[in-house]
């Protein structure tokens, strides 16, 4: 019996099978960086046709976990997370081939430049190394990250939720499958075979120097945990409070439209919107119908005196409603002081994750751009799309908020860094 299977029955040390998950991941980054795009993309094409044949195969599994966690009192929110059907397998082997046609960052020269002493210097892209990518309820994330860290020539080491454990195996399985197809090393995509929780731990610490970063992909708890303990690199993925204003120069039915989208298409991922902002100008034509459509698609809506007014079934807003990241049918509405209200109010309360501004006066639009300063921000569309598959990543890792090295979906080119190669003929510094 392998030490990953006897790690399921508790029969190994954690800490040894750990460090010998991640001396094997770091074997593999030295090979994947090496790896021809041609040889990735056979990897990726089996991988797609793996997932494809085997969608009955990853459903069962993923029955199995939804109905434990069930069972246990998930909320409503996790659960949708957690579900796997038919059209989301169709589309985790959609975003694989996405992926595939994206041309390989590695190797790219990105400048070239040359110095008055003939030597010329050229900035090109490199893999980060091992990723370990640490995720909670969706089991789709497993072939996400799997796929954008094989593309972008890093050996990913993936800690999956407990309530996802047996669906992110059957999606690592059809992974697997398509490395030896295309004789990679199995190591560059591995799937911590333990619900353990101390492993976690354990990769927070960059088991002695062979993680390179670590990518958080869940709740408020987790990532906060991530940021306190981990002794190498984050990428931040803070919690979606998410707006959407509604200026006075707004079309109503646009207006309409971008809301109950932006709220009620998913309520449980992180690009929902979770408050409503309508400019006081604009409240008399705006507000009701806005109101009156959420409640009546299902949603409850909190809000301040001015939304009270509008319409006797929303409940009072109290101040932790501003920063509330509901994942639910709740949204909490609020009436501001124009544009600049609305950008008042989401620098105090805001996630720097997603907001979006519904006007038809481009003034208006420019300013909330500029001035906003989240890692996505909208004119005239959905925070839904806050999705690396809709920015034309295939995939993501998930949406950093964080200032440094990546802003946004975290996709193929953002898990490169970069190093300078220098050719001279003979130069010695003075």
């Amino acid at each position: 019996m392998t030490a990953s299977l006897k790690a399921i029955d508790g029969n190994v040390d954690l800490a040894v099978l750990m460090n010998d998950l991640a001396s094997s991941a770091r074997a593999a980054a030295r090979v994947l960086a090496l790896a021809s795009e041609e040889q990735k993309n056979r990897a990726l094409d089996a991988m797609e046709r793996a997932i494809r044949q085997n969608a009955e195969a990853i459903l069962a599994a993923n029955a199995e976990d939804v109905a434990e966690f069930r069972s246990s009192g998930g909320t409503a929110a996790f659960i949708d997370r957690l579900t796997l059907t038919p059209a989301r397998i169709a589309a985790m082997a959609d975003g694989i081939a996405t992926v595939r046609a994206i041309p390989d960052p590695v190797g790219v020269v990105t400048e070239s430049w040359q110095r008055p002493n003939g030597m010329t210097i050229e900035r090109v892209r490199v893999p980060l190394g091992v990723v370990a990518v640490i995720f909670e309820s969706r089991p789709n994330v497993t072939a996400d990250a799997g796929v954008l860290c094989l593309k972008s020539g890093n050996a990913v080491i993936l800690r999956g939720g407990s309530d996802s454990f047996r669906s992110s195996r059957a999606i690592h399985a059809c992974l697997t499958q398509g490395l030896r197809e295309a004789g990679l090393p199995e190591a560059a995509i591995t799937l911590v075979p333990t619900r353990d929780r101390a492993a976690v731990g354990l990769l927070l610490s960059g088991l002695g120097g062979k993680v390179d970063v670590i990518v958080p992909r869940g709740g408020k708890s987790l990532v906060a945990r991530v940021e306190a303990e981990a002794r190498v690199p984050v990428f931040a993925h803070l919690e979606g409070v998410n707006h959407v204003y509604v200026d006075r120069a707004a079309n109503p039915e646009m207006a309409k439209a971008i809301v109950l989208n932006a709220k009620m298409r998913r309520t449980g991922v992180c690009g929902a919107a979770e408050t409503l902002l309508v400019d006081r100008a604009g409240a008399t034509t705006h507000l009701g119908p806005l109101v009156r459509m959420l409640i009546d698609a299902g949603c409850e809506v909190r809000g301040d005196e001015a939304v009270r007014r509008a319409d006797a079934r929303v409940k009072p807003a109290v101040e932790d409603d501003w920063n509330a990241e509901y994942l639910d049918a709740i949204i909490a509405a609020k009436v501001v002081d124009g544009v600049d209200g609305a950008i008042a109010h989401v620098q105090e309360h805001g996630s720097h994750h997603t907001d979006a501004i519904v006007t038809e006066d481009d003034k208006a639009a420019k300013k909330f751009l500029k001035e906003v300063d989240s890692a996505i921000v909208l004119h005239n569309a959905s925070t839904q799309f806050a999705d690396g598959g809709e920015f034309g990543f295939g995939a993501e890792i998930g949406i950093a908020t964080g200032r440094f090295h990546a802003r946004g979906p975290v996709g193929v080119e953002q898990l490169t860094s970069f190093k300078y190669r220098i050719h001279g003929s003979g130069q010695t510094r003075p």
